[in-house]
């Protein structure tokens, strides 16, 4: 059996969405399937689609062949998971930058209401 991987068409008339599928060759487009690997969304702006990439691995050593277009999609997702570390998600705090520590609004408590009492005096300065 030639398992190929391609896109199956879902979705209302201009409105397309696309799902990533593992199909016999011979059946037609939106056929028979034997696995989901993914999504695939062009009306959707910049990270349009999703895709298990273990498991395209897998078909491909299996011997499955993907379409022009789920190569094309698989290539992306590759750039796009090697792109994506943590060091680039999380901004690192610099030396320059001063911790900024936000106080609550109100006290929750007798004890803390009355620290903040004695703290503070009751008039303000007069200038």
């Amino acid at each position: 059996m030639a398992v190929s991987i391609r896109l199956r068409r879902e979705g209302a008339r201009n409105r397309p969405y696309y799902k990533v599928v593992v199909a016999d060759s011979r059946s037609p487009r939106d056929g028979k399937f034997i696995e989901i690997i993914g999504t695939y969304d062009p009306k959707k702006a910049d990270h349009n689609s999703t895709l298990k990439l273990d498991r395209i691995d897998h078909w491909i050593s299996q011997g499955a062949q993907p379409s022009d277009a789920v190569r094309s999609l698989i290539k992306k997702n590759r750039k796009q998971s090697a792109g994506a570390t943590p060091e680039a998600e999380a901004p690192a705090v610099t030396a320059d930058e001063p911790n900024v520590v936000v106080e609550s609004a109100a006290p929750t408590t007798l004890a803390e209401e009355s620290a903040i009492a004695t703290e503070s005096p009751a008039t303000p300065p007069s200038e």
